[in-house]
């Protein structure tokens, strides 16, 4: 680059500076860093960072401590840098009296001291370091791990947090060892859980346990995202609310009735609205709908991968394969990208990812076998046929059979059937909405092999067992 004469700028060296990470490549960073003095860019703050970040991974603390403190402005990467580098040499006592002179902190300066600690003795975690760790199992759906920790928070008899009633199938126990310190955040909480799990009656009994004279606990708005009725409780209702109402219509195929609700909204509609809109109109196959909600989320949304595809959906489960191909047309003109479905599974406290047609797997081979074993088993014993109206892709009906047979959640329970006992639970996360036909396999696979399987795909919890689902067949 600089032989033919082209002067680096501050992008440059941000993205050269992190090829020198330990104590062999000091001397290059060194150079690297008279280059950056050199063409005056030693203020950038990326370009600072980037160099705290070298003389850290190269083991040089002094150079790193001369960075920090001659910057002319000290932000909170530059911080989380120098804590980081503290931390990473088992100075965690300077560490922590720098991590208490920062003017603000995020989850990377509590991560910076949480990473350090392994390199001494061992320093006890606090509910604030607990909390996040829960957190990050909760969306990561590793239960096992959750449960080593929560574990760890009732033998060290650490203050709980909320964030616990989120995490697995133990929340009720959770909650109910709440005792007098149920509030309405602990309520609230918990009433979503249970909703966001099917259990509509337990969700109801809650509320009325919540409100109840004993309790006399006011909810608040969280509480009426999932338990509608906040005009009773004279609480102004927001936007939320109004979605929920109008996915429900949507969802009741009252889409009329969902339009009518809308317009008499007090305030104006934004993307939840049309969303929901656009979703209902979905599930019944009301292309006309689906069209003029598309319109309104575009001018709100321009880049709302999401919207295509659900109206690329509806086109493809009509047939409608010209339509189908305008609207991807124009997602690759408008540079949308459609996010890609990935399942993921916990299996001894690792967590395993698959897409479509995952070919990435150490034992790809053995998985594929297992799975085409299940829907052999499934056709056989079951009489499952395969739903292939849900195959959005414009092929032949051998074709399509072959397209929903790799299913991301397929692969998944293919894995998790040949990886654990008989008997044993399944978990699985779904970044997208489960398809009929998945949603069709998972209830069969329940009932033929005696396992309790639990989805969590983008909108809610499926428990299937014994050949049902939580949701009823209604998502």
């Amino acid at each position: 680059m600089r032989r033919h004469r082209v002067a680096p700028d501050f992008h440059t060296f941000p993205f050269l500076l992190p090829s020198f990470h330990n104590p062999t490549h000091l001397p290059l960073g060194q150079r690297t860093h008279a280059q950056i003095l050199l063409f005056g860019l030693h203020t950038d703050p990326f370009v600072r960072t980037s160099l705290l970040n070298m003389y850290s991974s190269c083991g040089d603390l002094a150079s790193a401590h001369r960075v920090f403190y001659h910057s002319v402005s000290k932000d909170l990467p530059a911080w989380n840098s120098v804590v980081n580098a503290y931390a990473k040499a088992g100075l965690i006592d300077v560490a922590r009296k720098l991590f208490d002179e920062m003017p603000e902190r995020n989850v990377i300066s509590w991560s910076c001291l949480i990473n350090g600690k392994k390199n001494r003795a061992f320093v006890r975690p606090n509910e604030f370091t607990l909390s996040a760790v829960l957190s990050a199992c909760g969306r990561l759906g590793a239960l096992e791990q959750g449960e080593w920790v929560h574990a760890y928070v009732d033998k060290h008899e650490v203050e709980i947090d909320i964030v616990l009633v989120h995490l697995s199938s133990t929340s009720r126990r959770v909650f109910d060892a709440l005792g007098s310190k149920k509030d309405v955040k602990a309520y609230s909480a918990m009433v979503c859980c249970l909703a966001m799990h099917g259990l509509t009656e337990e969700c109801f009994q809650l509320f009325s346990e919540m409100t109840s004279s004993n309790n006399n606990i006011n909810p608040n708005a969280v509480t009426f995202v999932g338990l509608l009725g906040a005009c009773r409780f004279g609480i102004a209702p927001s936007i939320q609310h109004y979605g929920c109402m109008v996915d429900l219509y949507g969802r009741a195929g009252l889409i009329e009735e969902a339009e009518r609700f809308i317009v008499s909204m007090p305030m104006e509609p934004d993307e939840l609205i049309w969303g929901s809109l656009l979703s209902g109109s979905r599930i019944l196959g009301d292309v006309k709908t689906c069209e003029a909600a598309l319109k309104r989320l575009i001018e709100l949304d321009p880049m709302n991968s999401g919207a295509y595809v659900l109206l690329s959906n509806v086109y493809a489960k009509t047939g409608r394969w010209i339509e189908v191909k305008r609207i991807r047309q124009e997602m690759e003109v408008k540079g949308i990208k459609k996010v890609p479905g990935c399942s993921s599974v916990e299996v001894d406290g690792v967590i395993h990812e698959f897409v479509v047609g995952d070919e990435s797997q150490e034992e790809s081979e053995s998985i594929y076998a297992m799975l085409d074993e299940i829907m052999q088993k499934l056709r056989e014993e079951a009489g499952y046929v395969s739903d292939t109206k849900e195959v959005l892709l414009d092929l032949d009906e051998e074709g399509k059979v072959k397209a929903l047979s790799y299913h991301s959640e397929k692969l998944a329970i293919a894995f998790c059937l040949m990886k654990t006992r008989p008997g044993t639970p399944v978990r699985i996360i779904k970044n997208l909405r489960i398809c009929g036909d998945c949603h069709l396999v998972m209830k069969m696979i329940s009932k033929l092999y005696g396992r309790e399987i639990v989805v969590r795909d983008c909108n809610r919890f499926h428990h299937f067992k014994d050949g049902s689902c939580s949701c009823r067949d209604y998502w």
